[in-house]
């Protein structure tokens, strides 16, 4: 098991595991987007099989954690957990002392994984999420990383 840049090529499998875990998935054209944007992302896998990934954009000394999804059939094993620290950590390499984050306010089990890494309620966005109806956003933040 490996921790490691996305490319393109991943984008792929990236993109259905996308679609099989997030009721408004990103498309492929906001991932490619992503990473033509420079924007950081890593990828674990295990063997060629993807089992997670993340991608965050860094300004200066600000870390936005734009997407982290683990395949469903991964999930609970403890690989969300390995991706968020190497998020982190990288975060902390490139020069950020902050990391910001949106959260569905209904999505309870990803606001406590956050709390378990020292990520702090901020505000809510109102109305941020597309749906009907549309969903509030819960703003989160982990200081001196």
């Amino acid at each position: 098991m490996s921790l490691q840049l996305v490319n393109y090529k991943d984008l792929k499998q990236i993109v259905k595991i996308e679609k099989d875990t997030n009721e408004y998935p990103w498309s492929l054209n906001n991932f490619k987007s992503s990473l033509d944007a420079g924007n950081s992302s890593i990828v674990l896998k295990k063997e060629n099989r993807i089992l997670g990934y993340a991608f965050f954009s860094i300004a200066a000394t600000d870390s936005h954690l734009l997407n982290i999804t683990v395949s469903s059939n991964y999930q609970g094993k403890g690989y969300g957990r390995k991706i968020l620290e190497k998020v982190i950590l990288q975060s902390s390499v490139l020069g950020a002392t902050v990391i910001f984050l949106e959260v569905r306010i209904s999505n309870h089990r990803a606001i406590n994984f956050y709390e378990k890494f020292g990520f702090k309620r901020d505000a809510i966005r109102y109305e941020y999420y597309k749906g009907t109806p549309k969903e509030d956003a819960l703003l989160m933040s982990k200081q001196g990383l």
